[in-house]
């Protein structure tokens, strides 16, 4: 049995149907499971729902996570970023291995770099490093931007025909989640690849003056890229966006990761699914009704 802690994100939700249409039985874990059921009924065409199970989990409860986990044979743990991200992950490695867990597939972030600091990227080192103490056979899947992130840019695209930054010219790695996901279901399903790290992009690398160039022909219409110093980004994104301080500090600081360090795809996703990765085109054909 494959336990997926954040069922309900969308690594794992993409995670849950790869391994389904593998055929593999699993387990979806989620704070509210009825949210969770409604929505794989939505889906019913789509999943074999024999083999899912959806079970309740609170990752602050100890005696959840230990009704949850029971036998369960490996555990897929990607949990939205947050302050409480050190504690609650922790707890969920500890737990597993005290419910018999022997291996553990932890979606990551970027290598920590002192010369460029995201502060996210330090919880998840500290994450790793808990992982590799206990001794639980564990694989590190680090991936660079969500394609699906992009999203969170039709609001101004719609309204105002341009989108806003900190990330000058440089080159980011986006990849689509739903390799991740396929990449996940590889890892849980084919021994060889467990025990490593796998550091994750798409294949090719785009600034986002180029994102606003696609955009531009795909919706026949001009869009530009606005691009703000980091200091007028983040006090954006908290007044005009609504986001907590803290995820605001994490936008800028990874938009200025990829200024101070060069980013350039890796091969990873192509060795381990057997294909190239999903293409930022294709993605944005995809949701090209999001930014009309």
């Amino acid at each position: 049995m494959i336990i997926i802690v954040g069922a309900t994100g969308t690594i794992g939700n993409a995670l849950l149907r790869r391994l389904t249409q593998f055929g593999v039985p699993v387990r979806a874990l989620s704070r509210e499971p009825e949210k969770l059921v409604a929505r794989l009924g939505k889906l019913a065409e789509e999943l074999d729902q024999s083999l899912i199970e959806v079970a309740a989990m609170d990752a602050s409860d100890p005696q959840s996570m230990r009704s949850a986990f029971a036998g369960g044979s490996q555990l897929f743990l990607a949990m939205s970023n947050s302050p409480k991200q050190i504690e609650l992950e922790t707890s969920v490695i500890r737990i597993a291995k005290e419910m018999g867990i022997n291996h553990i597939v932890k979606i990551s972030s970027p290598a920590y770099d002192l010369s460029a600091p995201v502060e996210v990227a330090r919880w998840h080192q500290e994450i790793e490093w808990v992982l590799y103490e206990s001794g639980i056979t564990h694989t590190i899947l680090r991936p660079y931007a969500f394609m699906q992130n992009l999203l969170r840019q039709a609001s101004t695209v719609k309204a105002a025909n341009m989108f806003f930054g900190s990330m000058g010219n440089a080159a980011c790695n986006f990849i689509d989640c739903r390799d991740i996901a396929d990449v996940a279901a590889q890892v849980l399903t084919k021994k060889e690849w467990a025990g490593q790290i796998h550091t994750l992009t798409g294949s090719e690398v785009f600034s986002y003056p180029e994102v606003a160039d696609r955009l531009t022909a795909l919706l026949d219409r001009p869009i530009r890229y606005m691009n703000l110093s980091p200091e007028k980004h983040r006090t954006d994104l908290i007044e005009l966006g609504q986001l907590p301080p803290w995820l605001a500090n994490h936008v800028v600081e990874i938009q200025a990761m990829s200024v101070a360090l060069p980013e350039k795809p890796t091969s990873a996703v192509k060795k381990i699914i057997g294909r190239d990765p999903r293409t930022l085109d294709a993605f944005l054909q995809e949701h090209v009704e999001h930014f009309r």
